[in-house]
């Protein structure tokens, strides 16, 4: 009875150990050591071996410190403040110019480093202060925050769809590609509704009064704040899109960039390279446990048949494809909502994927798919991580329940930006309905004073 049901006990084990407190990684690992020795005994213990052996000689997966530590550098070094200078600059005269230089700096951001932590913080503390200082209605400049910062799980190279790559075996270069179409998407829908709040009701985003703009003079000044950033995108990506350079080899180039960065700044110091080491292998050794944790669960849960139990679990489904498809996205967005994305990567795709790629669906189309709801899990209440980002770095006075409602506009067009993608293949069949009625009430909202859908 028990080895029928072996690897639904193996998921429901999984629940006390988060609970308790204990990290995703040894929680993955302990229940596959737990249920692989009485069931198969100490001999099967080898698995734990086999799956860190395998870990540790993914090439792929170098890639993921090289570009945590380009973000790292890139971070110390004052980049973020460079490049939200020259936007703040340019997009002073504006209604709303600080909530749009925010989300450009964080698509940029998203760029050159990929990490979602370092977006959001580095946007809480440096934009989120003048956003209140100006006027700016808090929600929306708390959201802009979020929305900005966030785009790094989408606008490539972003660290989750590396991951999800070298897992899946999902061509990362065109995740890579796939990545720059949602996340510009997603950064426009934000932009025009900063811009549209701001021209029906200019209290709510104002524009910096006129002794406050800057000259002429300094705008093209800040230009060369952009240059070097922007070149570094330029190279990494290009490189990986052109097939010039594997992801990893362009990671390489990108850490080595950054510290040029940083030599020609002449802000780089042995403190920052040794901070930025030491982070980035913290980090690592995270991903790296996670990784060994999540390869040894998946080998005993596809030993006890739980992977086939699955398979055989969507295959009557009713509803068919579409219902499977709509399953396993909300399986992943619940998913989200409680772990890092990495496991969410690790414990929930290998199973998931091939079910989906089985079932006639395209596995890079499928990847695109799971990164744009894991980006939505990243600012959905109670648990979004980056929500807890922003109330770490924000100024005081600012409650969690204020942040969590500053999130609902954000995943309305988190929302509109999943139905265009499945638009695509006609998924649902019934996107077209609800994208209108999305649309509408977008409207509707906007001629209220203050975001009455939060309430």
């Amino acid at each position: 009875m028990l080895g029928e049901f072996a690897p639904l006990f193996m998921f429901l084990a999984l629940f006390p150990l988060l609970l308790a407190g204990v990290p995703i990684a040894f929680s993955l690992a302990a229940v596959a050591i737990v249920f692989s020795y009485f069931l198969w005994g100490a001999g099967a213990l080898n698995i734990l071996v086999s799956a860190s052996w395998g870990t540790m000689n993914n090439f792929v997966i170098i890639a993921v410190p090289l570009f945590i530590f380009m973000a790292y550098i890139l971070q110390k070094i004052n980049v973020v403040e460079d490049l939200y200078d020259a936007f703040y600059k340019w997009s002073g005269p504006l209604k709303g110019g600080l909530a749009i230089a925010t989300i450009l700096v964080g698509a940029i951001l998203g760029a050159v480093s990929g990490v979602v932590a370092a977006g959001v913080i580095g946007l809480g503390l440096i934009g989120l202060p003048q956003m209140i200082k100006h006027g700016y209605n808090r929600k929306l400049a708390m959201g802009s925050v979020l929305g900005g910062g966030t785009l790094g799980q989408l606008i490539p190279p972003s660290t989750n769809m590396i991951l999800y790559g070298a897992v899946t075996g999902v061509s990362i270069g065109g995740l890579f590609a796939g990545g720059i179409s949602a996340g510009v998407f997603l950064a426009s829908l934000y932009i025009i509704y900063i811009f549209i709040r701001g021209l029906i009701d200019p209290s709510f985003a104002p524009a910096l009064p006129v002794e406050e703009r800057a000259t002429w003079k300094e705008k093209l000044f800040a230009f060369k704040t952009v240059f070097f950033p922007g070149l570094l995108i330029l190279v990494v990506l290009g490189s990986i899109l052109l097939g010039i350079a594997s992801p990893t080899e362009a990671a390489a180039f990108g850490a080595a960039s950054a510290l040029a960065i940083g030599l020609a700044n002449k802000r780089l110091t042995w403190e920052i390279v040794y901070s930025s080491c030491y982070e980035t292998l913290s980090v690592t050794a995270m991903v790296g446990w996670m990784m060994i944790g999540a390869s040894a669960f998946g080998s005993v849960f596809s030993g006890l048949g739980g992977n086939a139990m699955v398979a055989d679990f969507a295959m009557n489904m009713p509803g068919g494809a579409t219902m499977v498809f709509v399953v396993a996205a909300l399986f992943i967005f619940i998913l989200g909502m409680f772990l890092e994305p990495g496991a969410v990567i690790f414990l929930a795709v290998p199973i998931i994927a091939p079910i989906l790629a089985n079932m006639g669906f395209e596995p890079l189309w499928v990847g695109l798919v799971v990164n744009v709801i894991l980006q939505s899990a990243y600012i959905s209440p109670p648990f979004g991580f980056s929500l807890f980002y922003l109330k770490g770095c924000a100024p005081e006075g600012i409650d969690m329940v204020e942040i969590y409602k500053s999130s609902i506009p954000l995943l309305i067009f988190c929302s509109y930006s999943h139905l265009h993608i499945l638009d695509s293949t006609g998924i649902p069949n019934y996107a077209l309905f609800v994208n209108a009625v999305l649309t509408i009430k977008i409207v509707r909202e906007l001629t209220l004073e203050d975001l009455n859908l939060t309430h």
